[in-house]
């Protein structure tokens, strides 16, 4: 059963106002001082890939983070798309992650150079651990894992990524890793949204100075239609959308919504010239009872299978027909 607690939600002190201005800011910085826009795009597999919505975010909307994974089975489809916005890849945060069946002292460095050169780039902004699981064939779940991050430490230190984090770890994950560690995580990637705000993972990430990276901003849909989200759009004259990735920014969470139709990349970025007040946010803080989009029971049996990289692109018979640049 979820606790239905709230009181650690509740917000008391925030400028209250839905004015138009300029609210934000737009970028964190990082706990080694590198800064980190705090809206991106996220190109996830699910859904399918557009390479005219990524163009268009970059070039017609101002979106400067990508994040990505070899999972998705899509950085080479970035390389294209990078280059065709024309935007410099310095101004760029490039974010990729390892799959788990490259986690490894031995593995660990190829994979990490795969991405780069399926992207098209010399060095990436962040690089994470995709999830804190290994193959069932490893003997050894943590030594694999402590291996993998003094690998991703060691390209740190060589300044080939600017920042390294994980993904999809908990407290108790976070605790394990960093008894090893040589570098506290940077970044923690997790499924964020009112059904889940998990504010133990907030707050040991805020102590030791983990910056938190939301995923499924709209739950996958499932909060657009949500009462509390409709009451607070009307009221602030927005879409359920944006009002979700504003709480998402407010809660000095880096939001990465997805989508592959333009009008909706536009419309995810329309959130800096309005903010939520106390009342709105702690409308929203009201919904959280623990509830997951993403199921995570079946990850280790997707990671002990054969599915390639990008499969759900490939089942769904929505393989990215692409528009070639010369560099490609």
């Amino acid at each position: 059963m979820f606790s239905r607690d709230i009181s650690a939600f509740i917000i008391t002190k925030m400028p209250v106002t839905t004015s138009k201005g300029n609210f934000g800011p737009r970028e964190v910085e990082l706990s080694n001082y590198v800064k980190m826009p705090i809206l991106g795009l996220g190109t996830s597999h699910s859904g399918g890939y557009s390479q005219e919505a990524v163009v268009y975010a970059l070039k017609n909307c101002n979106y400067r983070l990508i994040d990505t994974a070899k999972r998705y089975g899509c950085e080479e489809f970035l390389q294209c798309a990078i280059h065709l916005s024309g935007v410099p890849r310095e101004n760029i945060f490039l974010t990729s992650k390892l799959w788990c069946t490259d986690y490894g002292a031995s593995t660990t460095r190829e994979a990490f150079y795969g991405s780069l050169n399926r992207l098209g780039v010399d060095y990436l902004d962040l690089f994470m651990l995709h999830w804190p699981h290994v193959p069932s064939s490893c003997l050894d779940k943590y030594k694999t894992l402590e291996e993998t991050w003094r690998e991703l430490e060691l390209l740190y230190d060589r300044g080939m990524c600017r920042a390294i984090g994980v993904s999809n770890y908990d407290v108790d994950d976070l605790e394990r890793l960093m008894d090893n560690a040589s570098v506290t995580p940077h970044v923690n990637q997790v499924e964020f949204h009112p059904f889940q705000n998990p504010m133990e993972l907030r707050e040991f990430c805020n102590e030791n100075r983990i910056q938190m990276e939301g995923y499924c901003p709209l739950g996958k849909g499932k909060l657009l239609d949500e009462k509390a989200v409709l009451r607070v759009a009307k009221r602030c004259g927005r879409t359920p959308a944006q009002i979700l990735v504003r709480w998402s920014i407010q809660n000095k969470i880096i939001t990465i919504p997805k989508s592959t139709q333009m009008k909706r990349v536009k419309e995810n970025c329309e959130v800096f010239d309005f903010q939520l007040s106390d009342d709105e946010m702690n409308i929203l803080n009201y919904l959280h009872d623990g509830r997951k989009i993403v199921d995570a029971s079946n990850i280790q049996e997707k990671i002990d299978s054969c599915l390639p990289d990008g499969y759900k692109l490939k089942l769904a018979n929505c393989e990215p027909k692409m528009t070639y640049c010369n560099r490609c």
